[in-house]
């Protein structure tokens, strides 16, 4: 099954505390790397984040990380294809606390 091809991630920040945004991408080695993160990430508030602008490469396999301070980190269980430009956001909604955050998947719109 092919994957789907975003050019952005969006986060619904819902949480109570304060995130950060990284992707995980496989690099041209076959390797999981972790990018660089985004600056916080207050609640109540959507963020739209182009991982190229997190330094990984066009054309990677990439997944939402979502970073909590001083809580648990989650990794979505989506991969797509990041296509630089392209117009298709993988969706994405954080909730519940620091020691429990939650990180919902909503699909692929624009």
């Amino acid at each position: 099954m092919a994957l789907s091809q975003i050019g952005q991630f969006t986060l619904k920040q819902q949480g109570a505390y304060v995130a950060r945004t990284q992707v995980r991408y496989m690099d041209e080695n076959g390797d999981w790397q972790m990018s660089s993160q985004t600056s916080n990430e207050l609640a109540a508030q959507t963020y739209d984040i182009d991982p190229g602008d997190l330094k990984v490469p066009d054309g990677s396999i990439v997944t939402y990380y979502l970073w909590v301070m001083a809580g648990k980190d989650v990794l979505a269980q989506e991969s797509f294809k990041y296509a630089k430009g392209s117009q298709n956001k993988a969706l994405y909604r954080c909730s519940n606390v620091t020691v429990a955050p939650v990180l919902e998947y909503e699909g692929v719109g624009k």
